[in-house]
């Protein structure tokens, strides 16, 4: 079946004070994808993503977060909500829970409150034990059931991520943001959890065999291109080096999409052999990253032409 869209942005433009920041934002992500945003520094990757969030909203357009099978389940984002999960480059546990403890205590701020707590506690524990039962399920999917007792102080940076990210996961959002995820930790940490999320899209890959939703959309700030390559199946290129001068802009109007285009897909057990994309990341640097680059905005956006092409050249079931 034809995948629904995740999240739509629409025309965002933003800035602070008189600096513009970002211009005219257009993209849409598909359910079960995982895509990666890669950009120079300052042009305004975190801007995006706190607009997805909900925490700086636009100056203009709109910002829309889908989460069943349909568009007419789309609601405007106005502020920060469920809907929405996100895992920083420093992971944020709290010390005096288990990694057990801290995946589930998402489940017990919206399913339950103080007074259900206090005043039925014998429901409490019952509810309790659901939650536990469930944060093992996620830690296990996340290669962790065998710490699920450890606390933070216990674990290495690298396994304090994969809770992080466990954490987020269990509240099944329609959307998992990572800021950065993996920045802070050493090459053959990083490499671990990258293959993790390989596994999550595998996750999709066969859901979407059997005509299911695909159960994890995601959207990667980094800053490492042969991340975003290795891990994603679609880049996008936020730019403010563009030829905004021919698109009829006096003085630069801010950064904008400049790059969208599929990328290889690997499976966790890959050799991690990057010659395969290289020519794809030297596109990338010239169009996205180089000061120079004077590229008309459309030129690059690919995208949706190669998933249409990719469509026609599937099999008829």
């Amino acid at each position: 079946m034809d995948q629904p869209a995740s999240l739509a942005i629409d025309c965002l433009s933003h800035g602070f004070g008189t600096k513009p920041v970002l211009h005219d934002v257009q993209l849409r992500i598909l359910r079960g994808q995982i895509v990666a945003l890669v950009g120079p520094s300052g042009c305004g990757k975190s801007t995006l993503l706190r607009a997805i969030v909900g925490t700086h909203l636009p100056r203009q357009g709109t910002v829309t977060v889908f989460s069943g099978n349909s568009h007419l389940t789309g609601h405007v984002v106005e502020g920060p909500g469920r809907d929405r999960g996100i895992v920083y480059q420093h992971y944020s546990l709290f010390p005096f829970l288990t990694a057990v403890e801290n995946v589930a205590f998402g489940l017990m701020l919206d399913q339950t409150n103080i007074s259900y707590r206090l005043f039925k506690f014998p429901r409490w524990l019952k509810r309790r034990a659901e939650h536990l039962k469930q944060a093992r399920e996620f830690l296990d999917r996340v290669g962790l059931g065998s710490a699920a007792s450890l606390y933070p102080s216990e674990m290495s940076g690298g396994m304090c991520q994969r809770v992080a990210v466990a954490q987020a996961l269990i509240m099944k959002p329609a959307l998992l943001l990572l800021d950065e995820p993996f920045g802070a930790l050493d090459e053959a940490m990083r490499e671990e959890l990258q293959r993790m999320l390989l596994g999550l899209y595998q996750e999709n890959l066969a859901a979407r065999r059997k005509g299911e939703l695909e159960p994890h959309t995601m959207f990667i700030v980094t800053h490492e291109l042969n991340e975003a390559l290795y891990v994603g199946d679609r880049v996008v290129g936020l730019s403010q080096y563009w030829d905004w001068r021919q698109a009829g802009h006096a003085q630069p109007p801010g950064a904008t999409v400049v790059y969208d285009c599929s990328a290889p897909i690997f499976e966790p057990d890959d050799t991690r052999d990057f010659s395969c994309f290289a020519g794809q990341r030297e596109e990338i640097r010239d169009v996205v990253f180089n000061p120079d680059s004077a590229y008309p905005r459309e030129k690059h956006l690919r995208y949706w032409q190669e998933l249409e092409q990719q469509r026609e050249a599937e099999p008829a079931p």
